[in-house]
């Protein structure tokens, strides 16, 4: 019982400031709305088989007497070449987006994070070795390295991911290394390296949890700029290949019919831009709220 009170304790300030950081984020309209966006895109992921009216028009089934067919009443989002209803291939669209969004962040978080607090915790040769190795990567732009990764690797959605988990790496790394940095000469480090602490607990016990607030941050915005990679990585014929409904895929393969099926573009498009929008919107809403200089309350 009394290990359940410690807990409780060593736990509570953590809660408080989760509660106080939702209250000051919630409290926001803008970025309230955008959060209530975000978790309507999770559901219509998880639960696309029932909420899509087609289910079997998102990969395999097909309607050719109804190809091209405009938004109606039994249509929403018109159709496509194939007369696959575009509203059932949008909602399976944002489970495949989200889905990879999320696993190459968390790839990338996975590679950077730890990289970041070596580098930052140790200093010295390692530090130099990390950090050189990562203005290599940070040389190229992000979606140009992205292309060529996922050119050599060949063009899937597995291999899109991967490519934009490498290219994003070392943002991370930068991030957490300057955090790291500034947190090790702080005084509760010193007094644990002074009472012979052993290093590695030093950076993953007590520098990289404190350095968790601009990652947070960063990988919030970064959830739309990847969903927004992966649909260009798509649109070039690099990512999801057909018949996967991906956003970026839809918006290349309606290319064709642009002039007589508006629809076709105009429908995944809008997903990619309000997707994009609220995880960007959500991300300044972070930054404001994890950030003391800039909390309000």
């Amino acid at each position: 019982m009394q290990w359940l009170m410690d807990t409780r304790k060593t736990l509570q300030p953590g809660l408080r400031e989760v509660r106080l950081s939702f209250y000051l984020l919630n409290r926001n309209r803008l970025q309230r709305a955008s959060l209530t966006i975000i978790i309507l895109l999770i559901l219509v992921a998880i639960f696309a088989p029932v909420i899509a009216p087609y289910p079997g028009h998102a990969i395999s089934e097909t309607n050719p007497d109804d190809k091209l067919q405009p938004p109606s009443a039994q249509y929403w989002f018109g159709t496509d070449e194939l007369g696959r209803d575009m509203l059932s291939r949008v909602i399976y669209g944002t489970r495949i987006s989200l889905q990879t969004a999320l696993i190459a962040v968390g790839l990338a978080l996975l590679v950077g994070v730890p990289l970041g607090a070596i580098a930052g915790g140790l200093g010295g040769v390692v530090d130099e070795i990390i950090m050189r190795i990562t203005d290599v990567f940070l040389s190229f732009p992000p979606l140009l390295l992205a292309i060529a990764i996922a050119a050599f690797l060949g063009p899937n959605l597995r291999n899109a991911m991967l490519a934009i988990a490498i290219s994003w790496w070392p943002w991370y790394t930068r991030i957490i290394r300057g955090q790291a940095v500034s947190i090790r000469e702080r005084q509760f480090v010193r007094a644990a390296r002074a009472i012979g602490t052993p290093r590695s607990s030093i950076i993953f016990k007590h520098i990289l949890p404190n350095t968790f607030a601009p990652v947070i941050v960063q990988a919030s915005m970064d959830i739309g700029g990847v969903i927004l990679t992966i649909a260009s990585l798509s649109f070039l014929g690099l990512g999801a290949q057909p018949p996967t409904p991906e956003w970026g895929l839809l918006i290349s393969t309606s290319r064709t019919y642009f002039l007589n099926a508006w629809w076709y573009s105009t429908f995944p498009g809008l997903a990619i831009f309000i997707t994009v929008l609220v995880f960007n919107l959500i991300g300044d809403g972070f930054r404001e709220v994890l950030d003391p200089k800039t909390r309000k309350f």
